[in-house]
């Protein structure tokens, strides 16, 4: 991505990241690690380049790499670790598989509509539509300019009274730096409601949204209940965005505003407190863990047999995301540490009776079916651990999201692909899929489902390494690393 010019006034770095999504929507980076270099990268700060780098994600990419520059450099100082910095350019001359250009100066700022995060638009085109709520912070606009910025603009001002104004502050030192320096102070007069540091409302615990009511969030992702509402209207968009929209009440273009750009001076230094950072024990073999009665030990995975047959239990289309796989919010979330408990949980936004069908054949397995881009998305493990809990044993799309595939495989879940894609129309729920000589099958890359309901064959493939062959015949990572220590002690 070769970037040139500089970032207007009223655009910042969500804006730029929202117009490749807007160019390439949630999957236009599939199978690619994308670079960012060129002279309009000087206009971008470190947490600039987070936030690009942040939603990589919901393109799809593998990755995103920015220089260690002086930029890089700058943040580590203002951290206290100049001396950790190294600088690390791309060679000179160095090419690509594909190059795109993006002119910073060009910019306009941008929203994605409901219920993705690929769903981009100019916020001129939506202009006027009342909003319920409009929140910043999140690990997509997590910089302490994410936050100076609104609170130069509410300074001595108020939000609307039917806006909610929420601030969930990133982390402990951002919300002491928001203290220090003032900026609590301007937000909290004008209106905002202070929250927690953490994800808090970005993965529904709390904040949630009145029904159908729109909510302007900077975080990464706005896919269907996400926000804990079962009907929502999130809307992603930047500080600047939202701010404005907050003193307005409706969607607004902050270029509109009778007020000049706040101007604001990344701090060379801040305050970075280390007196709560408790150093891991040397020696912890003989500390004892603490568990409540909603900690439950993870489940161990049996080692997948050479011979897989059950049911197909559930055929989605594309792009379904971790969100819809395994959801957050208040209701499910107190169970993380609680497996069997959290998998009730499993699909209900999609299939309320999953769950239970898939109890039923937890000990034989079973199948699903996915389209494109399965399991876009939040990095949640617990899409593939929840689902291998409940008796999952293979899933057979047309393509996954690249982390949510490696998931799978850590839990043991084959994640296939058909050679055919139009092998997917002709499954249906319900079906009964087999799979033999599993081993031999995975080493020539290519496995043959058998649907013994309807006496036809399909072709899939796979694209994992032989350790990853290896994880996943052995039932988990954790399998592996516990059959490797195991075997060293003896």
């Amino acid at each position: 991505m070769h970037l040139k010019g500089s970032l207007p006034d009223w655009v910042s770095a969500k804006d730029a990241v929202l117009e490749l999504l807007r160019r390439h929507g949630v999957n236009g980076g599939a199978g690619k690690i994308l670079e960012y270099y060129g002279p309009g990268l000087t206009c971008l700060t470190a947490m600039d380049r987070h936030v690009i780098a942040n939603m990589g994600t919901e393109l799809g990419a593998t990755t995103t790499v920015f220089p260690s520059d002086d930029a890089v450099r700058l943040f580590l100082k203002s951290q206290g670790r100049e001396d950790a910095w190294q600088e690390l350019l791309a060679d000179p001359g160095a090419t690509y598989d594909e190059e795109e250009k993006i002119d910073l100066s060009e910019l306009v700022p941008l929203i994605a509509c409901p219920s993705s995060p690929g769903n981009v638009v100019p916020v001129s085109e939506i202009a006027g539509r009342e909003i319920y709520q409009a929140y910043i912070g999140s690990s997509a606009n997590p910089g302490l300019r994410d936050f100076a910025i609104p609170a130069l603009m509410v300074d001595e001002k108020q939000v609307k009274d039917w806006v909610s104004f929420d601030v969930n502050p990133t982390s402990r030192q951002i919300l002491e730096n928001l203290t220090s320096l003032g900026f609590l102070e301007k937000l909290i007069r004008a209106g905002a409601r202070l929250h927690q540091a953490g994800c808090n409302g970005c993965i529904g615990m709390g904040q949630a949204p009145a029904t159908g009511r729109i909510s302007l969030r900077t975080v990464p992702r706005n896919f269907p209940g996400r926000s804990g509402t079962r009907e929502d209207q999130v809307y992603l968009c930047s500080p600047e965005t939202a701010t404005a929209s907050a003193l307005t009440g409706v969607i607004t273009d902050a270029r509109t505003l009778e007020m000049p750009y706040p101007r604001y001076v990344e701090p060379g230094a801040i305050r970075v407190n280390a007196a709560m950072l408790v150093m891991p024990s040397e020696d912890s073999a003989g500390i004892e863990l603490e568990k409540g009665p909603n900690i439950r030990p993870l489940p161990e995975f049996d080692p997948l047999p050479d011979v897989l047959e059950g049911p197909l239990l559930l055929k989605v289309g594309d792009n379904i995301s971790t969100d819809e796989i395994m959801p957050a919010g208040a209701k499910v979330l107190p169970y993380r540490s609680n497996i069997p408990e959290i998998s009730r949980f499993v699909f209900t936004h999609v299939d309320e009776s999953y769950a239970e069908r898939a109890l039923k054949n937890q000990k034989k397995g079973s199948f699903v079916v996915g389209g494109e881009n399965y399991g876009q998305g939040s990095s949640r493990e617990h899409a593939a651990l929840a689902p291998r809990y409940l008796g999952l044993k293979a899933i057979i799309a047309k393509s996954f999201a690249r982390i949510h595939w490696q998931n799978l495989v850590n839990f043991g879940i084959l994640p296939l692909t058909f050679v055919d894609r139009d092998d997917w129309k002709k499954v249906e729920q319900g079906d009964v899929l087999t799979i033999r000589d599993l081993q031999n099958s995975l080493q020539r890359r290519r496995i043959e489902i058998r649907n013994l309901t309807r006496d036809e064959t399909y072709e899939t493939k796979h694209t994992m390494s032989d350790r990853q062959i290896h994880i996943v015949l052995e039932g988990s990572l954790i399998n592996v690393v516990r059959n490797r220590q195991t075997a060293q002690t003896h």
